[in-house]
Formats: structure tokens, sequence, C-alpha cells
């Protein structure tokens, strides 16, 4: 692609606004407010977000995921914890989640420190999902190289032959992150790029400053 034919993309947000009067003291129930205009918007996978985190080696990496829970507590979401995002939350917990909804022309951003979830929490969790997520669990050692995808089709119907007769109980391996944020920070596109944006920072258990950051 030439370089001007990607210059020459722009789209102006015209759509909503965002002023600091209008917010919510938590940003938690400004999240849930942001996410029922999701909801009624039919967004396609809205719980979809971005985790980047780093490693010891401090190179930075990122990924899509589900978001499947989010309280006061923090924002949840699941996988693999011998993958690459596990290994590096576990040498560094600190990361950053990110949701794009260009529908509304929104973006949330969150930053926090992600640590396991109980496990309690993961097996009711891995119990509700369907019976091939949870044989893909079982059979899938996410992020590691492997022979090629016969390999891996293999070893599914080795895990649907082993668990045909019974329940299919959560491996080891799997289980759920929470996010605890520190900051969280909502975007609203506005015209000739002068956007909104509010940030909310962490005080205290339930208390944040909200401040408006330039676009």
């Amino acid at each position: 692609m030439k370089p001007d034919e990607l210059a020459a993309l722009r789209k102006d947000y015209t759509m909503n606004s965002l002023n600091e009067d209008d917010v919510d003291a938590s940003p938690i129930i400004q999240f849930e407010k942001w996410w029922k205009d999701a909801t009624e918007s039919a967004i396609l996978e809205m719980n979809a977000m971005t985790v980047a985190s780093t490693g010891s080696d401090g190179m930075p990496d990122a990924r899509i995921v589900l978001l499947k829970a989010v309280d006061e507590k923090g924002f949840v979401f699941f996988t693999n914890y011998n993958s690459a995002k596990s290994k590096q939350l576990e040498q560094n917990g600190n990361c950053c989640l990110l949701f794009f909804w260009k529908e509304l022309e929104r973006q949330v951003r969150i930053t926090g420190v992600a640590e396991k979830i109980a496990a309690k929490e993961s097996i009711d969790y891995f119990n509700s999902r369907p019976e091939g997520s949870k044989l893909g669990a079982w059979a899938s050692p996410q992020s590691m190289v492997v022979a090629g995808k016969a390999m891996l089709k293999e070893t599914y119907e080795y895990y649907v032959e082993r668990f045909k007769h019974g329940e299919i109980p959560r491996p080891p391996h799997w289980g759920g992150y929470r996010v605890k944020p520190a900051r969280i920070e909502f975007w609203q596109g506005r015209p000739s790029r002068m956007h909104d944006r509010i940030l909310y920072t962490k005080l205290a258990e339930n208390d944040w400053k909200i401040e408006r950051l330039a676009p």
C-alpha cells in the first residue's frame, strides 16, 4: 500500500461527547454505563479486549482475550497458565487492557495489576463452558511450538476419548486472572481530533481522582 493511501484514511468522530460533570464517581459504574450502550448497539464481541504485558526481558506483547466478569474488584479473563501471556504476567503483573468500540467511537483503557483468581472461581466458569471449549483447554499447549495441525487434531481426539464417559474437569493449567485497576481512561472520539479523555486514578479503596487529559 502506498504511503499516501494510508495518509488519506480519515474519519471524523461526531457521535458523542464526554464531560467531567457527566461521568460517575466510580469508573466501574461508568464502565457499566458504557457497557450498556455497547450492548444496545449490538457490537460484535464487545467483550473482546487487548491485554498488553511485558515479561522479564522488558519486551511488550499484546493479544485479544475476552472479558468474562467485572466488578469493583477488577476485570476477569481466562487463559492457559502455561501460555506466553501467563508467564509474562507471573514475571510482571503490571498490564494494560484496552477496549475499542468503533461503532460508538469509544475506547476504554485499564492499567493495573493481574493476579490469579481463586481456583473455585475458575472451576465454576470452566464448568459453564461448552464441551468443545473444555476439551480444547486440555488439548492445546498454548503458545508452544508444535509439529503441525495433525498433532493438535490427534491430541484433541485423545481427550475426546479420555473424557467420553464422564465430566470434563478443569485442567490444572487453566484458570482466570483478575486485573485490579489503578487507572481507567475513557476516550470518546470528537471532531477535529479534539477527543474527550477522562482519566480515573485510584487514590484509595472506592476513592478515585477524575481528570481531563489533552487529546
